[in-house]
């Protein structure tokens, strides 16, 4: 694996203290709400795009979206000018891929190999480094791809994910920066992080899913128990928090924005260097969750105010790292 590069400040810090950020960004469901008209996610519509950075006061160094499993209809060169056009904005790409119900034994077994090779040339021509999370929140129970559903177990999803790795790494890939990305646990419920992990060769950058779903949670909570085991499975890696929120609710959104924007990211979690909102009025559970930072006047201010901060590396100069390099610590 290669080593980590590091990056001067002037990548938009003014101290030596710094995390990249951005969002999912919806389009429809989200902003079509909110203001009316026809939207779509972003990167693809670039209005969605603009306008979060709008709501937000900055423009985001990354920009999160989801790209099908190579073996269902399209290969990498298939997105290749949606990479593109986030990287020509000077923005990083974040990608998301689901296995879905295939059998991660098959895929560690080779069902998919020519699939998964032609992927991963077309990932090593395109070169740009870019931030690559394959079936994520694999330790919950809801995924397909989890252990105990579909057949699956944790040592067949460690061996999908290596074998996935090698495919890339033989393929020359090596801008491919593997994020793993667990749920938060703070109640210890599910598959433990240990039996997941894939080993140090195999991961770039850890990661974690949370949401603070009853207005109760607060971040500290909600994410410094399952943080404290990353730093003692992989206390070398960078961190990725790769999706979050706040619905309204208990103390108030705006106050847990501010919280974990402004006080707890700086000052408790040091080792988070990247921070993806899930900017997605979403349905799920026979309900809509106000995920957005547009949900209230009061959040969406508090965002804006908490992001301003040098300490989140503003988007527009990140388009020229090196080719077949990994995306380093900011």
């Amino acid at each position: 694996m290669a080593a980590l590069l590091h990056v001067a400040p002037a990548l938009g810090t003014t101290s030596g203290s710094s995390i990249y950020w951005g969002a999912y960004m919806n389009g429809q469901n989200t902003y079509g709400y909110y203001y009316g008209g026809s939207w779509a996610d972003a990167p693809w519509d670039t209005k969605t795009w603009s306008k979060f950075e709008s709501n937000a006061g900055k423009k985001v160094s990354i920009v999160h979206w989801g790209m099908t499993a190579p073996w269902i209809n399209k290969t990498f060169a298939d997105y290749t000018p949606t990479f593109e056009r986030v990287r020509s904005h000077g923005e990083l790409n974040a990608v998301s891929m689901s296995t879905r119900s295939e059998s991660t034994r098959a895929i560690a077994n080779g069902k998919y190999d020519s699939a998964l090779r032609t992927w991963a040339r077309g990932a090593a021509a395109w070169g740009y480094p870019f931030f690559f999370l394959l079936d994520v929140e694999m330790n919950g129970t809801w995924e397909p791809y989890s252990p105990g559903v579909n057949g699956n177990s944790a040592a067949d999803f460690v061996a999908m994910w290596r074998h996935f790795h090698t495919i890339a790494d033989q393929a020359g890939a090596t801008n491919v920066t593997w994020v793993w990305c667990p749920n938060v646990d703070p109640w210890n419920r599910f598959t433990p992080y240990n039996q997941l992990y894939p080993g140090d060769a195999y991961v770039d950058w850890t990661c974690l899913d949370g949401y603070n779903k009853d207005g109760t949670q607060s971040f500290s909570w909600l994410f410094g128990s399952s943080y404290a085991k990353l730093l003692q499975l992989a206390p070398k890696k960078p961190i990725m928090i790769g999706q979050t929120s706040s619905v309204d609710g208990g103390s108030g959104k705006a106050a847990w924005i501010k919280d974990a924007l402004s006080t707890q990211l700086p000052n408790s979690f040091p080792r988070v260097k990247a921070l993806l909102w899930f900017n997605w009025r979403i349905y799920e559970k026979s309900k809509w969750w106000s995920w957005p930072i547009e949900s209230s006047s009061t959040a969406q201010s508090a965002f804006r105010s908490a992001i301003s901060s040098p300490y989140y590396v503003p988007g527009g100069a990140l388009g020229s790292l090196p080719v077949k390099s990994k995306i380093p610590e900011p």
